[in-house]
């Protein structure tokens, strides 16, 4: 069994690693095609590629939540405890920030940015509650089958899939959402679109867990 350091050490790596690969790809995407259409679709691939296996990887140490909001609820339902899951979203935000810096560095970028890429409005909220209950209703119904297995590739299946069908893209994580404020790029986010995209993750987590009750009783 691993002990608290390790599983949270797992989280850290993974949610830098995701955060590398989205802002990663963002920036791949744009300097491959002009066309946004072709950057968002690069961006997907290598998400939804990327997320499965680090589900795959890390899952089996710490659940691989890599997302605040996925803690808090497995803090709710006993599935974590108090003192995992204040070292779990701790490890979550500083290795977003780092993934994004790295991300950064790789392509030649200044390694510390602040992006001034706006993204709040009414729809893009909306956008964000969607994403996000999703999300967790995936993740619920799948560990209630306990099919570790599936769950990697139905949740990085949803992400990719809200990628296009959600204003916001889909964030759905307050981690990665902290993190992508410091890549001025593709997929970056002004400081000023952050509370507001938290707040409609942290609402789409409870309408999410709400909606997945009798989906799970079932």
């Amino acid at each position: 069994m691993p002990n608290l350091f390790t599983k949270a050490v797992a989280e850290f790596i993974g949610t830098a690693l995701l955060v590398c690969i989205v802002v990663g790809s963002g920036i791949m995407g744009t300097n491959l095609s002009s066309d946004m259409a072709v950057a968002l679709l690069v961006n997907t691939a290598s998400t939804v590629f990327g997320l499965a296996v680090l589900i795959l990887v890390l899952g089996p140490i710490s659940g691989a939540h890599f997302n605040p909001v996925v803690s808090l609820v497995m803090l709710a339902k006993k599935s974590l405890s108090i003192r995992e899951a204040l070292a779990y979203i701790p490890a979550q935000i500083a290795g977003a920030i780092t993934g994004a810096i790295g991300a950064n560095v790789m392509f030649d970028l200044a390694a510390l940015q602040i992006s001034e890429k706006e993204r709040i409005t009414a729809g893009t909220f909306f956008g964000e509650v969607i994403a996000t209950a999703g999300l967790l209703i995936v993740i619920l119904v799948f560990v209630s089958r306990k099919n570790d297995t599936h769950v990697a590739l139905a949740v990085a299946a949803w992400i990719g899939s809200a990628y296009f069908f959600t204003s916001s893209t889909s964030f759905a994580n307050p981690a990665v959402t902290v993190g992508r404020i410091f890549s001025d790029s593709f997929a970056g986010i002004d400081p000023a679109s952050v509370a507001p995209f938290v707040l409609a993750q942290l609402i789409g987590a409870a309408v999410g867990v709400l909606l997945a009750k009798p989906l799970v009783r079932s």
